[in-house]
């Protein structure tokens, strides 16, 4: 039977193994790497506008119900990422317990989802960039600051910043984390920089009434800042280029949504008690507050360390982006050319070079601020999806060795679930259309051009098996799959 040809492979049926990525990632780079994608637009935008919008200085109550939601959608990943350490992450985990139209839809969900964060942190990172450079006298002209749905041309901070973080992300994944490590350490300075500055003047009055909005606001308000924590599923993305995958993968997904949490909840609480929340829904929330209680020098410090929060952001979405678009190129669901390693890098250089230009032409060009809600229902569609892949595949291979289990299950996987579909109900209806009319475009885009057609993902062979007379797809290097007759190892 010949199989469709994937990146990196001369012809279907060669025996040569599928394009690899190159292992240089510990378990600091990679938790490193989750702190970058979590803390950028969510902490220093997102926390203002949920205050004031939906939650109040309930906000608290809203981070702590969103961290549980994907701390049991985290150890769903974990479980994944320590058994099969590949590139790709929800779309691999969907295609290898529940097959490849399941994968797909969950690629094509992603597809939305990272662009579409994408282009809205390059935006952010934009108004930051350019409110930094009033400050100091400097303004750009009109039709080069602004989309032309706001009376510009072009928001050509915004294209830059994403074309430039390309071009750092086709360096390689080891110059790509050390960049992140630098940026990542600026804005955890900042924050703390913020903490201390911000203490003195909380005033406990300002946090009543505590539930202004009651407990569907801090629902709405979960719902909103669930932005600020997909970022972790990037650290699943890494798992080709991880040293130790089985062991670091956990630590990494786990590890920096601890971290990131902790730091929610922490500014939060000061967010809202040094002014009134109703005064928050602004879009630079953190230095507006230090300016409102005097704190004017710490607060230019913050705008600094915001743009440096952002950028980390962007540049571990388009990181996480062009790993799963590579999975999908590999298996032969994208154009395999787009998925070839270049020699020297060893990453997807057109892949990354093409994500760098999308985001860059939708950042500059389109009002994709209206959108936004989009990628968090990508985010949640992703994660349900993952929670049931482990429970399939527990039903399906209980022989697998799997080195970090998800504890408490099925009930874990269930709450992870019931808890982001929850969340789901509390986005508004139009992006509930929206999503729906993606995804109904994704299966008939599979249904026309992709069902039917020879061939599998590479890794499908664990669950399916390959048929009778058919050549084995070669796995990824250094993959170790168990079979049933292995458990006991």
């Amino acid at each position: 039977m010949e199989r469709r040809k994937g990146a990196g492979q001369e012809s279907p049926n060669s025996a040569a193994r599928p394009a690899q990525l190159h292992r240089t990632l510990s378990a600091v780079d990679l938790m490193l790497l989750g702190v970058g994608a979590i803390v950028g637009a969510g902490i220093f935008v997102l926390t203002g506008v949920a205050a004031a919008t939906a939650a109040g200085p309930g906000l608290i109550l809203s981070f702590v119900v969103a961290g549980l939601a994907c701390l049991f959608a985290a150890l769903c990943y974990a479980e994944f990422a320590s058994m099969v350490p590949t590139a790709g992450s929800a779309y691999s985990y969907a295609s290898l317990s529940m097959g490849e139209f399941a994968g797909w839809l969950t690629g094509w969900n992603l597809i939305l989802a990272y662009l579409l964060t994408g282009a809205v942190v390059a935006i952010g990172w934009s108004g930051y960039f350019q409110e930094l450079l009033s400050g100091i006298g400097i303004s750009l002209p009109a039709a080069f600051g602004k989309a032309p749905h706001e009376g510009g041309w072009l928001n050509l901070p915004a294209a830059l910043i994403a074309l430039g973080l390309s071009g750092v992300l086709a360096l390689g994944a080891r110059e790509s984390a050390r960049f992140n490590h630098w940026i990542v350490g600026v804005k955890l300075g900042v924050i703390a920089l913020f903490l201390v500055a911000a203490a003195p003047h909380v005033r406990p009055e300002n946090w009543q009434p505590l539930l202004p909005f009651g407990w569907k606001g801090v629902m709405a308000g979960a719902a909103l800042i669930f932005f600020a924590y997909v970022g972790f599923d990037a650290v699943s993305t890494a798992a080709e280029e991880a040293k130790e995958p089985q062991r670091d993968l956990p630590r990494g997904i786990l590890g920096s949504l601890a971290v990131c949490t902790l730091l929610y909840i922490l500014v939060g609480v000061v967010l809202t008690g040094i002014v009134p929340y109703r005064l928050l829904n602004v879009k630079d929330p953190v230095a507006f507050a230090l300016v409102r209680v005097g704190e004017r020098t710490a607060a230019n410090l913050v705008a600094v360390g915001a743009i440096a929060g952002i950028t980390s952001a962007l540049l571990v979405n388009m990181y996480g982006q062009s790993r799963v678009f590579f999975a999908m190129c590999r298996d032969g669901l994208l154009p395999a050319s787009l998925g070839r390693i270049h020699p020297v890098s060893r990453t997807p250089v057109r892949m990354i070079v093409l994500i760098g230009a999308v985001i860059a032409g939708i950042a500059g060009f389109f009002p994709i601020e209206t959108v936004a809600e989009l990628t968090n229902m990508g985010a949640l569609a992703a994660f349900m999806v993952v929670a049931l892949g482990v429970l399939v595949l527990r039903k399906k291979s209980p022989g697998l060795r799997r080195p970090f289990q998800v504890p408490a299950m099925p009930w874990t996987a269930l709450a992870a679930i019931g808890s982001c579909g929850y969340l789901m109900t509390n986005l508004s209806r139009k992006t509930m259309v929206w999503f729906a009319a993606w995804m109904a475009a994704g299966a008939l885009l599979y249904l026309l051009v992709l069902w039917g057609r020879p061939g599998r993902p590479a890794h499908a062979v664990l669950t399916r098996g390959a048929a009778e007379g058919e050549q084995t797809v070669p796995l990824p290097e250094d993959l170790w799959f168990a079979t049933p007759s292995d458990s006991s190892s």
